[in-house]
């Protein structure tokens, strides 16, 4: 019986079709002594990425692929690789060929000489280079990196890094504690783990990409916000909560300056401003967590995003009553106004929170 892979390199991807090829013709090279598998977790790739793998895939055993459909995320895309696979170490690293596979080798060598649970390709160590690393990209890994020091050892030098190679022992230790959002899973990784990693750094050249385009973008930069928060908050409130509790902050302001603007400018009555207020707040909402707290379960298209916002603005609806009843029944047990306000806020925010997680967008993590 032919045993299994030793290793195996977890890709995701996102519009990588052209690089599949020259990936897989990579790691021939470099691996030519190694029992090795390539899983590629795809995204649901409009560019046909996917396909290609599966097409290389028929030629050659050792390539897999893992097709997402309906969410999106580097860090989970890794996470479920990696369940993909019985292999006892683990590699990621990007589709884009910045990442130089010749040093697959030597992590693995490291990784089973005993002397660490997870082996980092640094950029920022002699003999290493950033200089794939170009304008605004350079700039946003220099302030997630400075933003990070406060969950990784001091003496990690590259924290942002993207390319590495742990155990499976460290994965299946961390895995149920990853928060598995945005991009950056080494981060999260280390963030996770209940004790502290022993880890080595090895140098190598960070290239300019192969074909496609950058991923990175000022959203990205937001998911990496969130991941921190929920390193920060997690164990009590989950991120997403955070997140949706402070947009719905910003709606209480759009709330009330589309009420004034009613009243004042258009000369409506009340019942008729207060109305409009909600229904504009109630979209602002559902619109922002679209886009920022559930970027990952984003609802597209005209379709989805009509039942999308009919099911928050129902369960917001609902929410509200909730909220008027929980204040008023604490009011009259002579509760401080205060109190019975900020409860039935709460008990209406939680509601609002939990039910279009289930409903609107399908009971993200």
């Amino acid at each position: 019986m032919q045993a299994g892979a030793e290793l195996a390199v977890i890709v995701p991807t996102f519009n990588e079709a052209d690089n599949i090829a020259p990936l897989v013709a990579a790691l021939e090279s470099c691996l030519r002594d190694i029992k090795w598998e390539l899983i590629v977790v795809d995204d649901d790739s409009p560019d046909g990425t996917a396909r290609q793998v599966r097409a290389l895939a028929m030629e050659n055993p050792r390539v897999r692929c893992v097709q997402r459909v309906g969410r999106r995320g580097l860090s989970s895309a890794c996470i479920e690789g990696m369940l993909a696979t019985a292999a006892p170490y683990l590699a990621v690293m990007d589709g884009d060929l910045q990442h130089d596979e010749s040093l697959l080798p030597s992590m693995l060598s490291t990784l089973k000489s005993g002397e660490a649970d997870i082996v980092v390709g640094s950029r920022y160590v002699a003999g290493g280079s950033s200089a794939g690393l170009v304008g605004s990209r350079a700039e946003m890994s220099q302030l997630a990196t400075r933003l990070s020091r406060p969950f990784v050892p001091e003496t990690l030098n590259d924290p942002m890094s993207g390319f590495f190679m742990l155990t499976r022992d460290l994965f299946e230790e961390t895995f149920r504690s990853l928060s598995g959002i945005g991009f950056k899973i080494l981060l999260d990784i280390f963030a996770s783990s209940d004790r502290p990693l022993q880890f080595v750094e090895l140098p190598y050249q960070f290239r300019g990409r192969g074909a496609g385009e950058s991923k990175l973008d000022s959203q990205v930069l937001w998911d990496y916000g969130m991941l921190l928060l929920d390193k920060l908050v997690g164990r009590w409130l989950p991120a997403r909560f955070v997140a949706f509790m402070a947009v719905g902050s910003l709606g209480v302001l759009v709330h009330m300056a589309v009420l004034a603007m009613s009243l004042k400018w258009v000369g409506t009555s009340f019942v008729a401003g207060q109305t409009a207020a909600t229904l504009v707040a109630m979209t602002f909402n559902f619109s922002i967590n679209n886009v920022v707290t559930y970027r990952d379960l984003r609802l597209r298209g005209l379709l989805g995003w009509l039942r999308g916002w009919l099911t928050f603005s129902l369960a917001c609806s609902v929410g509200a009553v909730a909220n008027v009843g929980v204040a008023q029944y604490l009011f009259s047990q002579d509760t401080a106004w205060v109190l019975a306000g900020l409860a039935g806020i709460l008990v209406g925010a939680v509601w609002n929170y939990v039910i279009t997680l289930v409903y609107t967008w399908r009971a993200a993590p």
